[in-house]
């Protein structure tokens, strides 16, 4: 496959779709697939510049990177691009992971339906991504845009499709079947399991899992002792508190979900919990209570998107992504922790926004487009705006599989 990075100055554009999908109901779940599958968004004018399938030389230069997971069935790999200064990208190589891409039944437009199935930990210079189709996940040493791959290891369950990292802790949300929850030791890179760590959801799915009842997301709260997993058309938010030795209690606190299809979830420096709803357009803000029991302290209006299903934090400012209505939301995090919409449309994007990650130095999100099979670049305005600087064409375009993962250093 040949990656193309093309310049675009001037905002994609779009007509965002009315209302947001529905609740668990099967006329529910058509309803949400339906508004899933109507993304439009539009093209724009683009030069393009073959992708390298060997990093050069500025891989190890310690500049900025993005990933892209691209996810293939046939062959599960990373795309690497360098970051310069003004955020815009360079290709930088295309790394294996040693395992299979997949995808979950009946997915509208996004093949895994999580959130997080590529993750790097910027401190410890760690990537880690999951192959859905072979219940694998690797780890990746990074150097600048540059991968060395370290570790390949069987998931704990059936389908990983989310993972999460704080320190020498990772763990593996497996979506398949029953779900469950999976621990693993980082040393150096090497992911190694940790024993006595796996927890089943108890979900009664199938394999591949049906991407509606699936779980969406795993996450560690602010202070590191409690795990967050999102079940979607379950309306449910599970914590499970984390001992000493890094394992999970034997079951989770389970919290309803203040609007429907609770999917992804960003933590803010003050421990609060921002969780997405697909079902109903809003972010919801929860504290964690002692006991893991997530606290609401307010619940957004509705951005009026079509399936808000990913978020990214950058500084005060969240960005959710619109899968169904081409558009990016913005909210403000409020004194009191809530998030507050700025703004229904702050920017339009290409068809089928998915996945967003933000740069370490906060000036710029990326964009994951899986109909359109083109990553976007957004500059961030020190108000919260999004300019669009970027975009990068030749990804996998969604078609019963493509692209999902991505993370920025």
């Amino acid at each position: 496959m040949t990656l193309h990075p093309t310049a675009d100055h001037s905002p994609a554009t779009s007509s965002p779709a009315g209302h947001s999908p529905a609740r668990r109901s099967p006329a529910g779940r058509s309803r949400l697939r339906t508004l899933l599958g109507t993304a439009v968004g539009a093209g724009v004018l683009a030069i393009a510049v073959p992708l390298s399938v060997t990093a050069p030389a500025f891989a190890d230069s310690g500049s900025g990177a993005v990933f892209v997971q691209l996810n293939s069935a046939a062959g599960n790999a990373i795309a690497a691009y360098a970051r310069s200064g003004d955020g815009t990208l360079t290709p930088a190589g295309s790394y294996a992971t040693g395992g299979l891409g997949g995808t979950e039944l009946n997915a509208p437009l996004d093949a895994l339906a999580s959130q997080s199935g590529l993750v790097l930990d910027r401190d410890e210079r760690t990537l880690v991504a999951v192959n859905a189709g072979s219940n694998t996940v690797t780890s990746f040493r990074t150097r600048g845009a540059g991968l060395d791959r370290v570790s390949v290891v069987p998931s704990g369950g059936q389908f990983p499709s989310s993972v999460a990292v704080r320190g020498n802790l990772a763990y593996v949300l497996n979506a398949g079947g029953d779900g469950a929850i999976s621990g693993f030791r980082l040393d150096d890179g090497r992911l190694s399991p940790l024993k006595g760590s796996t927890r089943t959801l108890g979900l009664g799915n199938l394999n591949p899992p049906l991407f509606i009842t699936a779980p969406a997301q795993i996450g560690f709260s602010g202070d590191g002792r409690f795990l967050i997993v999102t079940t979607k058309a379950k309306n449910l938010l599970l914590t499970y508190a984390l001992g000493a030795d890094g394992r999970p209690a034997a079951s989770p606190v389970a919290t309803t979900s203040a609007g429907a299809v609770p999917f992804s979830f960003v933590v803010d420096p003050r421990g609060t919990v921002h969780v997405t709803e697909a079902g109903t357009g809003a972010t919801s803000s929860y504290r964690v209570a002692g006991d893991g029991t997530l606290k609401l302290i307010a619940s957004s209006a509705s951005s009026g998107g079509a399936a808000l299903c990913w978020n990214v934090r950058v500084g005060r400012y969240l960005f959710g992504a619109n899968a169904g209505s081409a558009a990016l939301s913005s909210w403000t995090i409020g004194a009191n922790g809530a998030a507050v919409l700025k703004s229904a449309v702050a920017a339009t994007t290409n068809a089928g926004p998915i996945d967003l990650a933000a740069s370490s130095d906060s000036r710029t999100v990326y964009v994951e487009e899986s109909v359109a099979g083109t990553l976007g670049a957004y500059s961030v305005g020190a108000d919260g705006s999004l300019t669009r600087i970027q975009t990068v064409t030749g990804l996998p375009v969604f078609n019963a599989g493509g692209m999902e993962g991505i993370a920025a250093s």
